[in-house]
């Protein structure tokens, strides 16, 4: 399986838009075009992509940098948002795309930690999260539970 990950621009974004998880899992993700905004008006070094199998964009992920504030005390990566299609969940997506997705981010930043939080209530993705070598901390981020790589 071929997972690649594409800039969002004017020619997919409408189709990253149209991406949709179950509606049981609706509270666990904000929807692609409220990400999609973010990245154009908070002041966050974001970045999105959608993800692509072949040529078929199966979902998407963002990732930002956080400097150190009040809230954190660190300056900190995390993988803001990551979502599959309801089209292609339970195919071994998820776990290939976080796979791939850590190799693309430590060659372009090095071996530096990486964060990811989710609902406490979201027992798969947090087993696929520590199934990819994720491990929670003990701390909470806006009420959910945060998982490391290091």
């Amino acid at each position: 399986m071929q997972i690649q990950f594409k800039d969002i621009n004017k020619s997919n974004y409408i189709e990253c838009v149209e991406l949709e998880v179950y509606d049981e899992q609706k509270d666990f993700i904000a929807p692609n075009w409220y990400s999609l905004l973010e990245v154009s008006y908070e002041s966050e070094e974001r970045h999105p992509m959608a993800i692509y199998k072949d040529e078929v964009m199966i979902g998407f992920i963002m990732y930002v940098f956080y400097p150190a504030d009040d809230d954190y005390p660190l300056d900190s990566w995390w993988i803001e948002r990551l979502m599959i299609d309801q089209k292609y969940q339970n195919k071994g997506y998820g776990k290939s795309t976080l796979e791939r997705f850590i190799n693309y981010f430590r060659s372009k930043y090095g071996n530096v930690e990486l964060r990811i939080a989710t609902e406490p209530n979201n027992l798969t993705a947090i087993k696929l999260y520590e199934n990819t070598g994720f491990v929670k901390t003990g701390e909470f981020a806006a009420d959910e539970v945060v998982l490391l790589k290091e």
